[in-house]
């Protein structure tokens, strides 16, 4: 709720409220539809080139595990390189004007904390980019070596995951609610397509994950417990 508010920068950018000041502001000068499909074709590039590494390391790989690692990888380069990109310049962000910057700022129209260094947001995509985006990779890459740490530690970094997603539906609605605060653009595109849809990947796929690695932690375990009264002297 640091933001502040300057009558000067009234309609001098698109984000909400109007009079949210923004030093140094620079307007996005790539389209729209550029932008996303920029982004759009980095996923699938990444989705493609890991799903030729994991069918090479594992061919009889299944398409759980093909989904999974896909995910993680996925979310090993959201999380480093874009979310990263976000913690190390979150107080120069009205003004970048490279790929990222605009990128962000067009999502920005969502939720103008990613302008304006809101606390929270900061230390949130800080921990996402430095803790689950190289624990992401390492998942990816055990998910494909068919490795049994992948289990715990698929459940350490989709709990992490579901818990700051959590966090940021909770506080975003709770200032607004509470504070009347306003983050996000009023056509309703930019809250179910950007705000909604996108960070709801980020609830909806960790819960299945939890599920599937709590199942199996839990066959392995109850096979040690079984194999171990097998040995048991009498």
């Amino acid at each position: 709720m640091s933001a502040t508010y300057s009558n000067e920068s009234m309609a001098s950018h698109p984000y909400y409220p109007p009079g949210l000041a923004l030093p140094g502001f620079v307007p996005n000068d790539i389209s729209v539809p550029v932008l996303l499909t920029a982004f759009a074709g980095a996923a699938g590039f990444v989705v493609w080139v890991t799903s030729v590494l994991a069918r090479t390391m594992q061919p009889r790989i299944s398409k759980a595990n093909l989904f999974t690692t896909m995910w993680f990888m996925l979310c090993g380069c959201i999380h480093f390189f874009f979310e990263g990109y976000f913690a190390y310049h979150n107080g120069s962000m009205p003004a970048r004007a490279d790929l990222f910057g605009q990128l962000w700022k067009e999502y920005a129209k969502s939720d103008r904390r990613y302008l304006t260094r809101d606390s929270f947001t900061v230390c949130m995509e800080t921990v996402t980019a430095v803790a689950w985006g190289p624990l992401s990779f390492a998942i990816g890459w055990l998910v494909m070596k068919n490795h049994p740490l992948r289990h715990p530690l698929q459940i350490i970094v989709s709990l992490g995951q579901l818990y700051g997603d959590v966090l940021y539906y909770a506080i975003f609605f709770f200032d607004e609610s509470v504070y009347g605060a306003v983050y996000c653009r009023p056509e309703s595109f930019y809250f179910w397509t950007y705000f909604v849809m996108l960070n709801g990947f980020w609830i909806v796929v960790p819960l299945l994950l939890i599920a599937h690695s709590t199942v199996e932690c839990t066959r392995a375990l109850r096979f040690a417990q079984h194999a171990a009264k097998e040995v048991k002297p009498k």
